[in-house]
C-alpha cells in the first residue's frame, strides 16, 4: 500500500483507517518516503512518516508490517530537504530522521527515491546525451553507507526507485564484485497499462537478476479508474486538485484509457479491476503498490487480487498497447 496522499489529500485519521483495513485484509507491505506527502511542500515535510509512526504507537502493529521508506534524491524539488545528495552524511541523517518519525528501530526496505545523476526518469521518454552531466560515480560509497546501516540494525534491505537498466545493473554488479556490500533487492518504478516501459530492458534485469519490481502508479494517478473520462473533473480527484500532474492525461493517454475502459466493460470488469489485475499478473512484479484517497477505492483496489484476466482480455490489452504504446512515460 502506498501512502503519499496522507497528510495532504488524506487526514491522519483517514490514513489510520486505511492502514487498519489494509492489514485486516492481509496487506502487510506499506511504502512511504521522507518526501511524502506529494506534492511536496516545505511545511509538510515528512508528515506522512509521522502519521504512520503515530499509527504504530497507537496499534502496536509494527511487527506485523513490512515497512519501506526512501531518501529523497537531489534537485530543486527537494532543496527544502537537503542539497547534499547521497553522501554518507545525507543517507545517515535521512535514515535517522525517518526512524524517529516512524517510531521504529528499523526500516525493512530502504530505497533511493531517484538517481543523483542526470538520466531519464519522471516522464522523460529517452536518455538525452547532450544533458548528461559530469557525475562522479559514487555507487560504491553509497553501498558502503547502506551496509553500515544494515550492520547497525537500522535498515534490513535496500532497493532502488525510478532507476534505469544501466543504474540497476551498476548497483548489482558492484555488490557482486564486492560481496561485503548489500545487494539491491527491489526497484520501484512506474508501471501500468499506460506506461509499460519497464518491459524494455528492466523486465529482463528483474527476472534474471532477481530484483523485483514494486510498481507505483498502477492506476496512473487514478486515470485508469475511468473517473476522468468524458472530461469529468471529480472534486477530490488528484488530477483535479493538482492539474500539473498531467503525466497520464495527454491526448494519447485519454484515447488509450477510453479503449481500455471499453474492453473492461465488454468482459464485465471495472477498469480499475482490469488495470490492477494486469499489473498483478506480471512475472517480474513483487508487490503492486496501490494507493487510495477513499475507503471505497481502497476496498476495490485490494479486491483486485482476486481477479484473474483470461486470454481474451490479455489479448485485447496487448492490441491496444500495440496501437497506443506507452502514452505516459
Amino acid at each position: 500500500m502506498g501512502t503519499m496522499t496522507w497528510g495532504r489529500q488524506n487526514s491522519e485519521e483517514e490514513g489510520h483507517q486505511q492502514m487498519d483495513y489494509a492489514l485486516e485484509q492481509g496487506v502487510n507491505f506499506f511504502d512511504t518516503a521522507e518526501l511524502y506527502p506529494v506534492p511536496a511542500k516545505k511545511e509538510l515535510y515528512a508528515v506522512t512518516e509521522e502519521i504512520i509512526g503515530n499509527w504504530f504507537q497507537r496499534t502496536g502493529n509494527r511487527e506485523k508490517v513490512v515497512l519501506a521508506s526512501k531518501i529523497a534524491g537531489p534537485g530543486d524539488y527537494t532543496k527544502h530537504i537537503r542539497t547534499t545528495g547521497f553522501s554518507k552524511e545525507s543517507i545517515t541523517s535521512a535514515v535517522e530522521g525517518s526512524l524517529k518519525r516512524l517510531r521504529t528501530e528499523y526500516i525493512d526496505l530502504y530505497q533511493l527515491h531517484w538517481p543523483e545523476r542526470n538520466t531519464n526518469f519522471f516522464g522523460q521518454r529517452g536518455f538525452n546525451a547532450d544533458k548528461a552531466d559530469f557525475w562522479e560515480d559514487n555507487i560504491h560509497q553509497i553501498l558502503e553507507t547502506l551496509r553500515d546501516l544494515v550492520q547497525a540494525g537500522k535498515i534490513r534491505h535496500v532497493g532502488l526507485s525510478n532507476e534505469t537498466p544501466w543504474g540497476a545493473m551498476r548497483y548489482l554488479e558492484e555488490a557482486k564484485v564486492h560481496q561485503d556490500l548489500p545487494r539491491m533487492l527491489t526497484i520501484q518504478n512506474p508501471y501500468s497499462l499506460l506506461n509499460r516501459l519497464f518491459e524494455v530492458g528492466l523486465a529482463e534485469v528483474a527476472i534474471r537478476e532477481k530484483i523485483g519490481l514494486l510498481p507505483y502508479s498502477p492506476l496512473g494517478f487514478g486515470v485508469l479508474s475511468g473517473k476522468y473520462l468524458g472530461g469529468k473533473k471529480p472534486r477530490k480527484g488528484r488530477v483535479t486538485l493538482f492539474p500539473n500532474f498531467n503525466r497520464y492525461s495527454n491526448e494519447n493517454a485519454v484515447r488509450a484509457t477510453e479503449r481500455y475502459f471499453d474492453l473492461a466493460q465488454k468482459h464485465g470488469l471495472s477498469l480499475t479491476q482490469m488495470a490492477l489485475a494486469f499489473v498483478n499478473s506480471r512475472a517480474f512484479v513483487t508487490s503492486n503498490i496501490i494507493g487510495a484517497t477513499t475507503m471505497e477505492q481502497l476496498k476495490e483496489n485490494i479486491a483486485s487480487i482476486n481477479v484473474e484476466l483470461n486470454d481474451e482480455v490479455l489479448k485485447g490489452i496487448q492490441e491496444i498497447h500495440e496501437n497506443i504504446p506507452n502514452p505516459s512515460p
